[in-house]
């Protein structure tokens, strides 16, 4: 059996208290905290009990339906392009000098990468992701050089203390199971004085780029999955991940920003191409889907043959490590 100390379930529940990024499982670790709580009177049978009891939370939630990126060029067409749309907005606003050593946490098929490559003329880049499907588009996509490209874990990064000068995470918080190991991570490998920043759509403000069509789907009683962490994006969430990383300085700021389609198809088709839709879509029968394309259709007020414009919002911070 895995052991799992009274001090380990006191500090799980300080961490899910800290940060509201999953309701239920918060519950959860505050009665194990209660048992922790009573088990000083108890002695060890309360503390198996709370073992098995985590050990057969951490089994739930890996059981879970989880969104996999496999298709760096359908995300490019999904989501790449609304990530360098924000992108533009969040790094002139960051403002980074050049010449500085960056990591690109859940870098993906390498869209933001390629954005920070073009515009900030760093010294280097190091592109980590877990998906080896997406790197390899980032590999084949990058032609300046200084990125490099391998695969890893945001709570686990591969590389020594100290090791960047700047980190971001672009639209990626979201998808760490434990966004307060990964903002920790990146602060670790992040120099003192250096820079660590993430831009993620504000998915329960509504601000996520296919937000109508989510609506919809949840309106028929076919909910897409959602990202693990879906709440960290909120910008008091940022704020508590990031302080609570010890970093300083700490900034915020909103980013709005809006696409064009050519038409409602052209957007339709790029929409169906997100893989917690896909995921959902693949479920549906043809009536269900068609019902929901003029739903959809409808509720943006899309003529035929005519462009389509959407809007999105995403939520930005940085801060610095400690001198």
């Amino acid at each position: 059996m895995v052991e799992v100390s009274t001090a380990d379930l006191v500090e799980m529940a300080a961490g899910a208290a800290a940060v509201d990024i999953n309701v239920s499982f918060r519950f959860d670790i505050w009665m194990l905290l209660l048992a922790c709580a009573v088990s000083i009177l108890a002695g060890d049978t309360v503390i198996e009990f709370a073992q098995s009891r985590i050990l057969k939370m951490k089994d739930t939630r890996m059981a879970e339906p989880q969104i996999r990126f496999d298709d760096g060029a359908g995300y490019e067409r999904m989501m790449g392009k609304w990530s360098r749309i924000a992108g533009e907005v969040f790094l002139d606003w960051v403002k980074p000098p050049s010449g500085l050593r960056w990591i690109d946490v859940g870098c993906g098929n390498g869209a933001f990468t390629e954005l920070l490559a073009e515009r900030c003329r760093p010294s280097q880049i190091q592109g980590v992701d877990p998906s080896e499907a997406q790197l390899a588009f980032a590999r084949s996509r990058h032609s300046a050089g200084i990125a490099h490209f391998r695969q890893g874990d945001a709570m686990a990064l591969p590389f020594p203390d100290n090791s960047f000068d700047a980190a971001v995470m672009a639209l990626v918080i979201f998808f760490v199971p434990e966004p307060p190991a990964g903002v920790a991570e990146m602060a670790r490998v992040v120099r003192p004085g250096g820079l660590v920043t993430s831009y993620a759509w504000d998915i329960e403000g509504g601000g996520f780029p296919h937000e109508p069509l989510l609506a919809e789907m949840r309106a028929m009683g076919l909910p897409p999955l959602r990202p693990p962490s879906f709440a960290a994006s909120r910008m008091e969430n940022l704020r508590t991940l990031w302080s609570g990383a010890g970093l300083d300085r700490i900034e915020t700021r909103e980013i709005a920003v809006q696409r064009t389609f050519e038409d409602f198809d052209d957007y339709w088709s790029a929409a169906l191409l997100g893989a917690s839709i896909k995921a959902t879509v693949a479920t549906m029968t043809a009536d269900q889907l068609g019902e929901l394309k003029e739903k959809v259709r409808t509720q943006l007020g899309a003529d035929h043959g005519k462009p389509v414009t959407l809007d999105a919002r995403a939520n930005a911070i940085m801060g610095g490590v400690p001198d």
